[in-house]
């Protein structure tokens, strides 16, 4: 079975609808399929590569707003697969949804996340929303959230009305081999300028304004209301970081917080298992998942979180981690401090999180079910159909 999967962002972006499909990707190369990734081109890699067994392609765009791209040439490039498979919303994403009407390929979207934006921005956003976003939603098969939560929250669920039965459940999921328990690297200590006794939050997101919605700001108060022995690590990096340096000083967490920029990969697990506790702050729907809770609960390391739709699925608050308000600094500080103060609840939330993870998000598991949405989709599709490993008869 050939499969194209398209995407506004993949690696080497660090961001986590490209995670997602990469990894969506590589198990499913990994079973036999045949895949291409199409995306757009960035300077840092090469316009055509094949890496573990996946053939990416990456396509010049004609505009981009943020992280989407317009690439006209999808309507010509996505020929003779059995199934597309697009990652939404981005702006331009819409030309896989008429690429799959023209040629009568069966769509399956895996919707991430709703796109808030304001100003004149929004005004277009919500235009586009209800007209082409409108055609592509109801143009595909199977619409894929990653929870029933955030699917019955989003400010798309009217446009999917009477097609209630393509609605689905696809949650991201972590390499559960990657990111697993253990001790870190003794020079992290070193390089986040950590003394004998500290506490360690740390927090994972990026810092460009892609990603404003990862409630930073809120981070940095509530960490100035706590003990000084209580120190942050903040891993990644863009535009608005000089900014969030400036509220760190302006806060007096001068030497109590670490901008430890953009972290390699192979690094990343490594911080996760220096942290007594990771946050994810975030304060809109923006956030509909979040890949760094998966990635922290896999390393054994606590998590508080948002109580967002979809956010909170993923954390059962008082059993595997904590929720709190968004945009309340103060609630995060009492989850904070009340998850420091009891080695054992800590310990015991780190053990149920991993296990939640090897059970629910390993990728694998997750693939299962992606096959068994494929699966549905062609033998709907009509008579003669083989699923499977074997291209099905056009």
């Amino acid at each position: 079975m050939r499969i194209a999967h398209v995407t506004a962002t993949f690696p080497p972006y660090r961001g986590g609808t490209g995670n997602v499909c990469f990894h969506n990707a590589r198990e499913l190369v990994r079973r036999g399929y045949m895949v291409d990734v199409f995306t757009a081109a960035v300077p840092e890699a090469p316009d055509q590569e094949e890496t573990e067994g996946i053939h990416i392609h990456r396509l010049r765009s004609l505009l981009r707003l943020g992280n989407a791209p317009l690439i006209p040439q999808l309507l010509g490039r996505l020929r003779g697969f059995d199934l597309i498979h697009l990652h939404y919303p981005f702006i331009g994403g819409e030309l896989a949804a008429l690429a799959a009407r023209l040629t009568h390929t069966p769509l399956v979207i895996t919707y991430h996340q709703d796109v808030l934006l304001s100003g004149p921005m929004a005004w277009m956003e919500r235009l586009l929303r209800q007209t082409a976003g409108r055609f592509t939603l109801r143009s595909a098969e199977r619409v894929l959230f990653t929870s029933r939560d955030y699917g019955q929250a989003s400010y798309i669920r009217p446009l999917l009305r009477g097609r209630e039965d393509r609605i689905g459940e696809l949650p991201n999921g972590v390499d559960t081999v990657v990111f697993s328990p253990g001790e870190p690297h003794r020079r992290l200590y070193r390089v986040c300028g950590l003394a004998p006794g500290d506490r360690v939050v740390l927090l994972v997101a990026g810092l460009d304004r892609a990603h404003f919605f990862k409630g930073v700001d809120i981070f940095l108060k509530a960490l100035s209301q706590l003990p000084g022995e209580i120190k942050g690590v903040i891993a990644g990096d863009g535009d608005l970081r000089p900014a969030y340096e400036a509220t760190a000083n302006s806060l007096g967490l001068a030497g109590r917080v670490f901008f430890a920029g953009r972290i390699p990969d192979g690094d990343l697990p490594d911080y996760y298992r220096l942290a007594d506790v990771t946050v994810l702050p975030s304060v809109t729907m923006g956030e509909a998942f979040g890949l760094v809770l998966l990635e922290s609960m896999a390393c054994g390391t606590p998590v508080i979180a948002s109580n967002l739709p979809g956010v909170r699925t993923v954390v059962a608050d008082g059993q595997d981690g904590f929720l709190a308000p968004p945009g309340d600094a103060d609630s995060l500080v009492i989850c904070i401090q009340r998850l420091l103060d009891d080695t054992l609840l800590q310990l015991e939330f780190g053990r149920r999180g991993r296990a939640k993870m090897e059970e629910k998000y390993a990728w694998p598991v997750v693939v299962d079910q992606l096959e068994q949405v494929y699966a549905s989709i062609l033998l709907d599709a009509g008579p003669g159909r083989k699923v499977g490993l074997e291209v099905y008869d056009r």
